[in-house]
């Protein structure tokens, strides 16, 4: 359903999303004139594998989990999309259909720009091809990093890194203490990491020994980043 406007909170996830905030002024205006705004349930379809593309999203509160289906029929999450960041550009440029599965995660707001508005806002600016390369660069560059991490590192430093990404793009600070406002099951954190349940339970056993974490039923509490980041560097 369309409402009239972003809530305050909404806009300023948008507004500050690191490459969004890098637009010019004049750009972002035009983009967000051009979109809609969506807000959909915890686990409302958003698109489907396989299926056309037709719009270009930003995430404006809440998540979009990215999933895929193995060959014995299970749902694997690749990555969630956090608030301020845009998606959905890769498919509107080539032509091909959805190559994943995404669904709200939580409750979500989005902001979707219309296929021909986003040919429309290409051909009127140059400045938009040259921020959606270097971003394309961007997620190159972050896909080496986790191919490098999964071959090289061991899971306790793989899982400690995951841990403060989602601190930092979902944390909520209460004192000293960092809790993680996406809502994540263990196996959610497990294939994300390409790992086992049981194997990510028994590091976050260890994270809790070693006070870093609080595991909590449906939310992780990261008690000291500084221990966290002594292990993500081992």
């Amino acid at each position: 359903m369309n409402t009239p406007a972003l809530t305050i909170a909404e806009q300023k996830n948008i507004d500050s999303g690191p490459w969004f905030s890098k637009l010019s002024p004049t750009l972002r205006a035009a983009i967000l004139e051009r979109s809609q705004i969506r807000r959909l349930p915890d686990g409302a379809l958003l698109s489907s594998r396989g299926a056309p593309a037709d719009e270009w999203v930003g995430v404006a509160k809440g998540a979009v989990r990215v999933s895929s289906v193995s060959l014995s029929g299970k749902q694997i999450t690749l990555t969630y999309v956090e608030p301020g960041t845009w998606f959905g550009d890769i498919a509107l440029f080539d032509g091909l259909p959805r190559t994943h599965d995404a669904n709200a995660h939580g409750e979500t707001t989005l902001l979707a720009v219309r296929k021909g508005d986003f040919r429309d806002l290409l051909a009127q600016y140059v400045e938009l091809y040259d921020a959606l390369l270097r971003l394309q660069c961007r997620r190159l560059r972050l896909m080496f990093d986790v191919f490098e991490d999964l071959n090289t590192r061991p899971l306790a430093a793989r899982l400690a890194k995951q841990l403060l990404l989602l601190a930092r793009s979902y944390g909520i600070a209460q004192g000293e203490e960092i809790r993680i406002g996406l809502q994540l099951a263990q196996e959610d954190l497990a294939q994300l990491l390409g790992a086992s349940r049981q194997r990510v339970n028994q590091e976050l056993k260890g994270f809790e020994r070693d006070g870093a974490v609080r595991v909590e039923p449906t939310r992780l509490v990261v008690l000291s980043r500084q221990k966290l980041l002594a292990i993500a560097e081992r």
